[in-house]
């Protein structure tokens, strides 16, 4: 059994969490501050050390787990997909919801520029890409997929690439893009 505070910091620490990936598109990674990041959540900036060793870490914690969500409900649509082409098409259509504008989209793109200052949350990115890639990789291998880690590989950066286009204003043609993948990966 949880005590009640245990359980009211478990709820204050996940709000916390959620301030952070509503901020960080909103105002850019560099411009959430412990007492904006506070204000949100409804606490006061000591809470904020209270709960994580720094600003960095909790806007580190709170990005790799949206991440880790995502890549999650990637694992899902390889559940249902039959075939590689399936899963190909899936992942395709997963990017159409995004415009590269939208929270997410500038949530993961504020997070890969900060990855490039802080080598923690780099490793962190990384591990959840990795392991994505080597449970998609596993999938593909499974098919009958040539060179299934690298086809893997090449997919993931295409689906980075198409999404970091969309923020851009510019858009593939949906279905040309995947006509060259169903060449990929038959």
């Amino acid at each position: 059994m949880t005590s009640p505070a245990a359980e009211r910091g478990r709820e204050v620490r996940q709000r916390l969490l959620a301030a952070a990936v509503e901020l960080i598109p909103e105002r850019g990674w560099t411009a959430v501050s412990t007492r904006v990041l506070a204000e949100r959540a409804g606490v006061t900036p000591s809470v904020v050390h209270y709960h994580f060793s720094s600003l960095p870490a909790l806007l580190n914690e709170a990005v790799v787990g949206v991440m880790r969500q995502m890549l999650a409900e990637l694992d899902g649509f390889l559940d249902t997909a039959r075939t590689p082409a399936d899963a190909v098409e899936v992942m395709l259509a997963s990017v159409n919801q995004y415009t590269g504008a939208d929270p997410l989209s500038l949530l993961f793109v504020e997070a890969y520029l900060a990855a490039t200052r802080d080598d923690k949350l780099r490793e962190e990115i990384a591990a959840v890409i990795d392991g994505f890639r080597g449970r998609l990789g596993h999938w593909l291998d499974e098919r009958g997929v040539p060179a299934a880690d690298e086809t893997a590989a090449v997919l993931m950066a295409i689906i980075d690439g198409l999404l970091l286009h969309r923020g851009l204003g510019t858009r593939p043609d949906a279905d040309a893009v995947t006509a060259v993948l169903r060449r990929l990966v038959p």
